[in-house]
């Protein structure tokens, strides 16, 4: 009796301590857009990486004899997982998406082990939702976050297992990325607008008003003047000439028919 009483208030004590070290504050100064929940693929979760476990525990059975370390050392590896899928804390900011967790080392005697991932939103290429074989059997999902710039190979995209809804999840990331650059644009618009618009006023001043002359235009304008009068007053000389010996010549005509 008192050994169920004492089993009944580890399990208790073990619950209360999961869910203190599970409530990560977000401390960030932007606000939180949407936070992915994982409580309820939990035990899809778990289940999901103890088959995995025990399949490449039998193997390394048959191989080796290694495996019989790992099978036992399966009740405490479900206590880890349970750690970590509960310390998960996955959201989308305005300007980022925010990945912590704090899990537990190999022996939970050893500390544990926090990581921290932050993803600018101007730097995701695409949310990939993933499922594999195994997966699809447990019902859980793989969302992987890819890059913008040089591809680069999968395995340095953040790929996070368990989240509960990831098609919404993905909904959010793109619907913020399409946002930021509607925004985007709309300010390479304005600042076109602004830079341009006192640019056409002053050529539209600059064609209405008349052009202004130097003073060696104005030179070279009375030069080229006085030159075409001069060769005017030649052509109308020459004419004259030119009547004058027609004239002549009509007056010598009859004098010599006579």
């Amino acid at each position: 009796m008192e050994s169920g009483d004492g089993v009944a208030e580890i399990d208790r004590l073990e619950r209360g301590l999961l869910l203190h070290e599970a409530d990560i504050d977000i401390d960030d100064q932007d606000p939180v857009l949407y936070a992915a929940s994982f409580e309820e693929s939990e035990e899809n979760f778990v289940n999901y990486q103890t088959a995995y476990w025990v399949l490449y525990s039998l193997l390394l059975v048959l191989a080796w004899g290694f495996g019989f370390f790992m099978l036992i050392y399966l009740p405490l590896r479900r206590y880890i997982l349970r750690r970590d899928v509960r310390s998960r804390k996955l959201y989308v900011t305005p300007n980022a998406i925010v990945y912590k967790v704090r899990k537990p080392v190999a022996f939970p005697c050893f500390g544990f082990l926090e990581k921290e991932k932050y993803v600018l939103l101007p730097s995701v290429a695409d949310v990939v939702i993933e499922q594999g074989y195994l997966q699809s059997l447990f019902g859980v999902y793989s969302v992987r976050i890819e890059s913008v710039g040089v591809r680069r190979p999968a395995s340095d995209d953040v790929k996070i297992q368990g989240v509960t809804n990831p098609l919404a999840f993905r909904k959010v990331v793109l619907s913020q990325l399409s946002n930021m650059r509607d925004e985007f644009f709309a300010r390479q618009a304005s600042a076109i607008e602004e830079v341009s618009t006192p640019r056409i006023g002053h050529s539209t001043v600059a064609l209405m008003s008349p052009p202004t002359k130097s003073p060696g235009f104005d030179y070279f304008s009375q030069l080229g003047d006085t030159t075409i009068l001069q060769k005017l007053e030649e052509v109308s000389s020459s004419v004259k000439r030119v009547q004058a010996l027609i004239e002549e010549q009509n007056l010598q005509a009859p004098a010599s028919a006579d």
